[in-house]
């Protein structure tokens, strides 16, 4: 028998990697580029963010705005802890980090990605490099796959496990075979501020800030970064994952609010400040920072709400108090355009579920052809849920590929 994995991101080296040898099978991944496992090395800050320490599969799949009711038959099959398992017993060991992430112990994503070579060198699976696919013709209860330099392979067994693309015209060999897609746009991307004063404090991050989107239901809590081009962090990463399609359709063009208190209301920290004021009155405002924000922050919140430097707590004028409160739970800033990475791409959109069975994540269209990871309408928020999804996806696939 003949498999045929294309693509070698993460779901096709873990595909590999977990169909044994056997005599009489081929098994080879074909991947477009001259590099495997690019997201991998990258992701996490080149620690590879593995997968996450969410257990409750209920509460898990709510991590994936996309793709809710296929992953409640994957993610059951193969959920967080197999992963780890997996790893473990082939010497990988992992952390939890405090918001849940997991990482290889060695914080590096090389670690990751030699186990999956070793496995695939142990299984003898083959890769081949620059093989971009053009066509893909079932015939006699195969597949014919035809790539860009005009060479074919014929498969019993195919899996796309390629990714997603972010434009549609890229998906023109897959509707060749008769399946259909859910338009692509881009998730994961940060939120660009152009020529705000904001942007001169970059690499300033923030611990627990609250973002929401003007005239929308997009709101999410946690750390964000400031940039030289805007807002990034994982809080900025969530908004865009849940409001891919809505902000899209606004063309990246929209307004935003941001709570430096986390969570704190107008009426909490005016009760706050009157304790503020009354035990701080008589340092200088710019040096007493009461809430734990970093100093630029807290210098250029206090400069653009018209704050003297030389005001004490105790003299801060009514006017001023009140732009203070405001900058600091409702902060308003126009978002235009985004900024992605090539390496980190994260698509919304791909081949539409309905014609994929979850249990098996064999196509309903074409006998023996099957998919796995971002290429399929699926995706998660940062965290480790996306890779997940690769993972239990490709393993699921694998194993009725080779059962079958």
């Amino acid at each position: 028998m003949r498999i045929a994995i294309i693509g070698a991101g993460a779901a096709g080296c873990f595909a590999g990697a977990n169909i044994p040898y056997k005599e009489g099978r081929e098994v080879v991944i074909f991947e477009k580029s001259n590099k495997a496992l690019q997201k991998v090395k990258v992701s996490g800050g080149g620690r590879c963010n593995v997968t996450h320490d969410c257990h409750d599969i209920p509460v898990l799949i709510d991590k994936y705005p996309r793709g809710k009711r296929f992953l409640k038959k994957t993610l059951y099959q193969f959920p967080p802890q197999k992963t780890i398992d997996w790893f473990k017993e082939r010497g990988v060991e992992l952390k939890v980090e405090s918001d849940g992430r997991i990482f290889p112990t060695s914080d590096s994503s090389q670690t990751i990605i030699n186990c999956l070579h070793d496995q695939l060198q142990k299984n003898k699976v083959k890769v081949e490099y620059s093989k971009a696919v053009t066509s893909i013709k079932p015939e006699n209860g195969t597949c014919i796959i035809t790539f860009s330099d005009k060479s074919t392979y014929v498969a019993d067994k195919v899996l796309i496990s390629c990714g997603g693309f972010p434009k549609a015209e890229q998906y023109r060999w897959l509707l060749g075979i008769g399946h259909n897609i859910e338009q692509p746009v881009p998730s994961l991307f940060t939120f660009n501020i152009p020529k705000h004063p904001i942007t001169e404090l970059m690499g300033i991050s923030v611990e627990h800030v609250t973002v929401r989107v003007q005239g929308s239901k997009i709101k999410e809590s946690g750390p964000i970064l400031i940039t030289h081009w805007g807002l990034s962090g994982p809080v900025t990463l969530r908004c865009s994952a849940w409001g891919a399609k809505e902000l899209s359709d606004r063309n990246y063009d929209f307004n935003i609010f941001i709570n430096w208190l986390d969570d704190i209301s107008e009426e909490a920290l005016k009760y706050s400040l009157i304790s503020i004021r009354q035990y701080n009155g008589k340092q200088l405002v710019i040096n007493k920072n009461p809430f734990g924000l970093p100093k630029r922050l807290w210098e250029y919140i206090i400069t653009s709400c018209d704050v003297n430097t030389d005001v004490k707590w105790g003299d801060l004028p009514a006017a001023a108090q009140n732009k203070l409160i405001k900058k600091l739970v409702n902060d308003e800033y126009r978002v235009s355009g985004k900024t992605i990475f090539k390496e980190e791409f994260v698509t919304c959109g791909g081949v539409k579920l309905s014609e994929i069975n979850p249990k098996t994540l064999e196509s309903r269209v074409v006998a023996g052809l099957y998919f796995a990871g971002e290429i399929l309408n699926v995706d998660g928020i940062t965290g480790g849920f996306n890779f997940q999804h690769a993972w239990s996806s490709s393993y699921i696939a694998v194993k009725h590929m080779v059962d079958k």
